[in-house]
Order: structure tokens, then sequence, then C-alpha cells
């Protein structure tokens, strides 16, 4: 199933006054919100990451950890939601709506059960009645190469093991993602040759474009 069937429920609903920032791994989706809450006076809603008991694990047994990591953030994504939409001006570091992205990629590496991923589609499409679009979703879009050596620069060694094939076919899996999607105003930004988090002129030309867009 393509995954803008997935998102049909959310299709056609009034937004919510969110923002979503989304990517691969590695490549700025805090740095930019944290830069929307300094400028733009959003408020912060972070991916469950620091606290989550799981993801080290799955990243050195994805079979083993795949489904109830997928679970976990499923979870999480679907609280933060809840709790973003009820405040007028919210930023996401990824979110409910982009969470299909890495069970469909574990499912088709062979690393979740087609029955895990039907069991997790299942309760995606079950929460996605209570979704409504974003008022903007942000993509940021970059190499494979560019993401590792930021990957690698920010250290985390859960990452730095997982091979490279693994991040092209995430990518692909964003790439195939965003070609699909269609429940809100759509932003892609390529960011390989920007450094929106050093570089006043790159932080500029990203809010610019993000201020335009919300027009």
């Amino acid at each position: 199933m393509r995954y803008k069937e997935y998102l049909k429920k959310i299709e056609g609903k009034e937004s919510w006054p969110m923002i979503v920032v989304d990517g691969v791994v590695g490549v700025g989706k805090t740095t930019l919100m944290n830069i929307l809450v300094e400028e733009l006076g959003y408020t912060a809603f972070l991916e469950p990451v620091v606290d989550n008991p799981i993801l080290d694990k799955f990243y050195y047994d994805r079979k083993r950890y795949s489904f109830p990591l997928q679970i976990f953030f499923l979870n999480n994504r679907f609280r933060a939601i809840k709790e973003a939409s009820l405040i007028d001006k919210a930023v996401l570091d990824r979110s409910i709506y982009g969470d299909l992205i890495f069970a469909k990629l574990l499912m088709e590496n062979n690393e979740m059960d087609e029955e895990e991923y039907n069991i997790y589609t299942d309760l995606f499409e079950n929460m996605a009645e209570h979704l409504c679009p974003p008022k903007l979703m942000i993509y940021l879009e970059t190499s494979v190469d560019d993401a590792i050596k930021k990957i690698n620069k920010r250290g985390r060694e859960y990452e730095k093991v997982v091979e490279k094939d693994y991040w092209l076919r995430l990518n692909e899996q964003y790439a195939e993602y965003f070609r699909d999607y269609n429940i809100s105003p759509l932003l892609k930004i390529n960011v390989d040759n920007l450094d929106f988090e050093n570089n006043p002129k790159d932080r500029e030309y990203v809010l610019n474009l993000i201020r335009e867009a919300l027009k």
C-alpha cells in the first residue's frame, strides 16, 4: 500500500496550528525546531529519543527490537501531537504523520514480520481518525553522505554502527513518502549546502522560506 492510502483519514480536515519538521536521521530537525522556537515563538515538542529505553538496543539488533520500538514511537508521538494540537504555535521534531516511514522500511527489509507490520498499521489507522493535518510540513532533504557526516559528528555510538545501506534505504523511503504526501502544505528544503545552525545567512534564508510558506 502506498503511503497516501494510510493518510486518507487525515486528508481534508481543518489543520492544526503546528509546524512539523521531518527528514532522515542527522539532517538537522532539532536544530531547525530550536530556531523556530527562538525566532518565531513556537513551543517545541521533541522526538522521544533521550528517554527511549529501546532505541540503542534497536540499532544493535533491529530484527529483535523493530516492533516494540515502532510501537513506543507511535504511542509517544500520538500523545505529543494531542498535546501540541491544544497550543496555538507548536513545532514538532518528527511526528506521527511520518512514523510509517520507519515501519515500512523495516518490514521491507525483513526486520519486522508482516504480522507485526499489519498490527502496527492497523493501530496507526485507528489513531489517524483522531488526527488533523499540520499547518505546514517541512521536509529537510539531504544526500546520504551528508547525513552520515552529521551522524558521525553528533557521536551517538549506536547510530555510528549502522551500515550505509540502511541510511540509503531510509532516504529512499523518505523520498517516496514525500512524493505521496498531500494532507497539508509541504515545504522541501535541500540542506546539503546549508549550515543554518552556524551561518546567519543560511539561517535567514531558511526562515524566509518558512515565513513565506506560512502565508
